[in-house]
Formats: structure tokens, sequence, C-alpha cells
């Protein structure tokens, strides 16, 4: 029973795989390093699913909700986010390399004047996007909002991925 249970792990594994395989990532133009791709194509047959938006657990649970400690900075709230996205791709048998999309909205932080803090939110995403262990980019568009749910969270990212 173990055994059966192991090759049919390892054949699901297989073939979301060859799936992932199957999507072609296009690079931005003239060489550009920037981890994203400029466009992803995802052939036919292939499964689509949009996940909903994720927010970022608390950083610091002793630290009063709404102080700057209770969630952290840009870069460490986009670190909870990616970590919940990827529990959650886990759960569904997928795991990171199977986004193909993700909208990034963040929100102006009052320590950075109100502006998003893009390069905190890059330091954490290039953990898990364009590395050698995960080189699959997605295609992805960050855009600053005024706010979000609860206060001082500064992230929230939409995930579509392809299987």
């Amino acid at each position: 029973m173990k055994k059966h249970l192991m090759i049919l792990a390892s054949l699901s594994l297989w073939l979301v795989g060859s799936a992932v395989a199957d999507v072609i990532r296009h690079p931005l133009p003239n060489n550009s390093t920037f981890p994203i791709a400029s466009a992803v194509e995802v052939p036919a047959g292939t499964t689509i699913t949009f996940h909903s938006g994720t927010v970022p657990g608390a950083a610091d649970r002793t630290a009063e909700r709404g102080t700057p400690a209770f969630y952290g900075d840009t870069r460490t709230q986009t670190i909870s986010v990616f970590e919940r996205i990827k529990k959650n791709l886990e759960s569904q048998g997928m795991d990171m390399g199977n986004i193909i999309k993700l909208t990034v909205f963040l929100v102006g932080d009052p320590a950075k004047g109100n502006a998003m803090d893009f390069a905190g939110f890059m330091e954490a995403y290039v953990q898990y996007f364009g590395t050698k262990e995960q080189p699959n980019l997605p295609a992805r568009s960050a855009v600053q909002i005024a706010g979000l749910v609860g206060p001082l969270m500064f992230v929230e990212i939409e995930a579509i991925t392809a299987r």
C-alpha cells in the first residue's frame, strides 16, 4: 500500500511538472534581467486556477494591532504573503512554479512618506522567483492602492496558476 501511494505521489508530481514545462514564459525585451516574464502562454487543455488575494499574517502577535510591529514592513509582509500562497498551493498539489500571473497591491508606508516600498517588496519577491530552485517567472503587475483591510497592512497578492 505504501509503495502504491509513493508511486501515485511521484506520478502526480511528474504530471504537475510536465504541465508547467508546457507553459511558455516570454522574457522581457533587451536582455532585461528584471525577474518577471513579459508574457506567459498557456497551452489548451491546461487547468487555470484563480487564487483569491492573500494578505500577510501578523509578524508579531504580541504587538498591538494597528502598530507597525504587528504586520512588519513591506519586505516582512511580502514574505508572509508568499509563504501563505506557497502553503495554499502545496495543499492543491502545486508549487510556486505553477504561478503564471501575479497582481500585487501595495499600500504606501507612512514611514516612507506614504509611498509604496517597491524595493522592500522586490527583496522578498526574488527569494521566490527567478532562483536556481524556482526559475519560473510569472507575468506580474504591481500597483499602489489607498489601503487594505487591516491598518498598516501593506501587501495583498492575487495569483493565477496553470497545471
